[in-house]
């Protein structure tokens, strides 16, 4: 058991299909006492939700529709059937989204992530997710002390404290966005600070490219990647193998055609749906609009779970940038904050591994001040730090797209 976390990571697959589906009818049951998922399988028995076929006949809900859902019935959506004083958090993210996190031990299922990444009890990490309303930064945090690490509560940015922080503590391990675990390490190589002790990470929240793969090992740290989201927790994680993402326990996960509701044949790319095993939290096929693909090989780890190529890009244009969902309907709040400006698009590259975003807006002034005052609604908007360029009217194709990703995703 050195190399994995628990005997369920190895048990044969049929074992652990019979297992998920013999849970799966109480789940349904449990959900079905919330009105948003009791007006999705009206006249549903549950008791008949028992293999991966009869979910698949199942309504998909797109997290995509969830910001004009949870507006019209706060906070939830009416999909969560637990009080709200039974969690122990409740958040917000972009959108807004709101999510309640489970008042157990390890409630986002990740210490066998962070252990498939080499974290072992005892280690010291680095956390630099954001720990203010969004779930991040306490997703890693719990799965880190649910291992048995200590944890420095970092949150991201402000470089010159997170190199006091790394001296002091001399952390072994980080977790974070790859792009900030660079800009820590070229920041403190360029001011002459000590930050050797990092010498393994988990990332999460932005493309991980090989180029920057490489990178990490050619500066002594063994970098794995995680796929996460705020309604699940740890979906599917990089194990030593290398070759693609195990699947989490406690989840079933299909690949769906975009759009639809129909499962696509393994090894096609479609859009990633999740159901959650968890009675407090019981998300049916919750489609998260990101793209994957299943590998049909067991992993070389030995891990039995279903395999996935990784994270491939968005089923729709909601883009996840530094970590953060970019989403369509903000580009809209800041067209409508500006009425002097005609079409939008925010294009989104990368620049030296890092993220970068430009907006770009048609107006027929363009000035300065009117750049530096987008900029700061951009900022307000999405939280994050974009550019901005003022185009002539007309100069934006007319193809209703809000959301440009240019990043290759290998």
């Amino acid at each position: 058991m050195t190399n994995h976390y628990d005997a369920l990571e190895t048990r044969p697959p049929a074992d652990r299909n019979a297992d998920l589906f013999a849970r799966l009818p109480d789940v349904v049951q449990a959900a079905m006492a919330a009105p948003g998922h009791a007006a999705r399988f009206k006249g549903l028995d549950p008791a008949t939700i028992n293999s991966r076929a009869a979910l698949a006949k199942l309504p998909v809900l797109r997290k995509s529709d969830l910001p004009a859902l949870q507006k019209d019935d706060p906070p939830f959506g009416g999909f969560i059937p637990a009080a709200m004083g039974s969690f122990s958090h409740l958040f917000t993210s972009p959108g807004p989204i709101f999510e309640p996190e489970t008042a157990i031990a390890d409630p986002w299922r990740g210490a066998r992530a962070l252990f498939a990444a080499g974290f072992r009890p005892g280690d010291v990490v680095l956390n630099t997710f954001s720990y203010h309303l969004t779930p991040g930064g306490f997703i890693f945090d719990s799965a880190a002390r649910a291992l048995g690490c200590a944890v420095i509560p970092a949150g991201p940015g402000n470089t010159q404290q997170q190199f006091e922080l790394i001296e002091a503590y001399r952390p072994v391990a980080y977790t974070g966005t790859p792009d900030f675990l660079k800009i820590l390490l070229d920041a403190g190589n360029a001011a002459g600070r000590d930050v050797s002790s990092i010498k393994r990470a988990l990332v999460s929240g932005a493309a991980f490219p090989k180029s920057l793969q490489e990178e990490m090992k050619s500066r002594g740290i063994d970098a794995y990647q995680t796929y996460a989201a705020a309604e699940f927790g740890f979906i599917a994680y990089e194990t030593a193998s290398r070759e693609g993402l195990i699947v989490n326990e406690d989840l079933i996960m299909e690949i769906v055609r975009p759009g639809t509701d129909d499962p696509v044949p393994d090894g096609d790319v479609g859009e990633i749906v999740v159901t959650s095993l968890n009675r407090q939290i019981p998300w049916v096929r919750l489609a998260l609009g990101d793209l994957s693909a299943v590998l049909a090989a067991p992993s070389p780890c030995g891990r039995t779970n279903m395999r996935i190529k990784g994270w491939m890009g968005r089923a729709d244009q909601t883009t996840k940038i530094k970590g953060m969902f970019v989403r369509p309907e903000q580009i809209a709040e800041i067209a409508k904050r500006h009425p002097e400006l005609g079409r939008l698009r925010l294009v989104v590259t990368r620049d030296k591994e890092l993220d970068v975003m430009t907006l770009s807006a048609e107006t027929a002034t363009p000035a300065d001040a009117l750049r530096d005052t987008v900029a700061s609604t951009l900022r307000t908007v999405t939280k994050l730090q974009g550019n901005v360029t003022l185009v002539a009217p007309g100069s934006l194709p007319n193809d209703g797209k809000a959301i440009s990703d240019e990043r290759k995703h290998d």
